[in-house]
């Protein structure tokens, strides 16, 4: 058997919450790669998010919210890519703000609050470290800026993975 059986899927009530600001985000950002991964040979400007693993109390509702907080990446290549760069992440602010104001609703849920809890900052190397552990460099002319958003996000309207009719048709 290949994958998750049918009724344990069912199961699943949210949807991850890089699903959602993906969706949002290449919306609201065309021409824009928006990713949950880097590519091998990527190419810039690119929209990396990523939950963060680290986050501390969890303060969603089982019954109906997801809470998170997300690392949203941005990089750009010369010429101008530090400028570029900044400009791209306050894009990406301004994406996630009108998506909560206005209350968008997609299939993976919607966007029900988002704060920054931390500026977009200039980083030189593919990831931040945060032990003895460092990663490599960014290419020659690449920049990258993070930023940091707490994102509360109400669950979709249907389950990701709706529950199978196993009621023999009449």
């Amino acid at each position: 058997m290949a994958g998750l059986p049918v009724g344990i899927k069912a199961l699943a009530e949210l949807s991850p919450v890089e699903d959602l600001l993906l969706a949002v985000l290449r919306e609201g950002l065309p021409g824009i790669a928006v990713r949950s991964l880097i590519a091998k040979d990527q190419d810039f400007p690119l929209v990396l998010v990523r939950r963060d693993p680290s986050f501390g109390a969890w303060t969603g509702d089982a019954r109906f919210t997801d809470y998170a907080r997300v690392s949203v990446q941005t990089f750009c290549e010369d010429p101008d890519g530090d400028a570029d760069a900044a400009i791209l992440a306050e894009a990406v602010r301004v994406v996630m703000r009108d998506a909560w104001l206005n209350q968008k609703v997609y299939p993976a849920g919607h966007i029900t609050r988002v704060d920054m809890a931390s500026a977009p900052r200039r980083a030189t190397d593919w990831a931040t470290a945060t032990g003895p552990v460092q990663y490599a460099d960014l290419p020659t002319g690449v920049w990258r800026y993070e930023t940091q958003y707490d994102v509360e996000i109400r669950k979709p309207r249907s389950r990701p993975f709706p529950i199978p009719n196993t009621q023999p048709s009449v």
